[in-house]
């Protein structure tokens, strides 16, 4: 695939967002970014006291993922933007984002955050992050992946979507 992509892979803490943004990005040969890098210390020390952030907290660092996304012709950033103004910050700063939300069951993901030892998100903050998510709208740009893609074929999935070129009206797409 050639030509200049800039792909958010997105959805709460434990839905994948790092293991499938770096697959996909290794297969594109773009960059990948994980937006948990981009946080200031303020805002990891926050959660991992298991305090969740506001918008005051999150609105610089979904700047610095617009950016991020801005800065380079083909790149894949994985980042939670759960909320569609928080998606809206980042267009702001790179208006061709196309989003890629990978859509888990609560029990999937509480099992993944409580498992995971080397992540400062404790699972004591997935109900705040569910309470947030807003999925991507119709008049936004991405597609939905669902649970039941593995790594490897939901990357095909969004590779796909985005070589097609896809837009509003995104579905979650069962892959099984």
């Amino acid at each position: 695939m050639s030509g200049s992509m800039r792909i958010v892979v997105m959805g709460p803490s434990g839905s994948g967002k790092s293991t499938v943004g770096a697959f996909l990005a290794q297969t594109l040969g773009a960059r990948f970014v994980d937006g948990d890098d981009l946080h200031p210390e303020a805002n990891v020390r926050k959660m991992a006291a298991g305090i969740a952030l506001d918008d005051n907290d999150r609105l610089p660092w979904l700047r610095l993922v617009g950016e991020a996304l801005r800065g380079e012709e083909r790149i894949v950033v994985a980042c939670s933007a759960l909320r569609r103004t928080y998606r809206d910050l980042i267009r702001d700063e790179e208006p061709d984002a196309f989003f890629a939300e990978l859509t888990i069951a609560r029990a999937v993901l509480e099992e993944r955050m409580r498992l995971r030892t080397d992540h400062f998100m404790p699972a004591a903050l997935l109900d705040s992050q569910l309470a947030a998510l807003e999925s991507l709208e119709a008049d936004e740009g991405g597609i939905r992946v669902d649970e039941s893609a593995d790594v490897r074929t939901a990357s095909a999935a969004i590779a796909a979507a985005v070589q097609r070129g896809e837009g509003p009206a995104p579905r979650a797409q069962s892959l099984r």
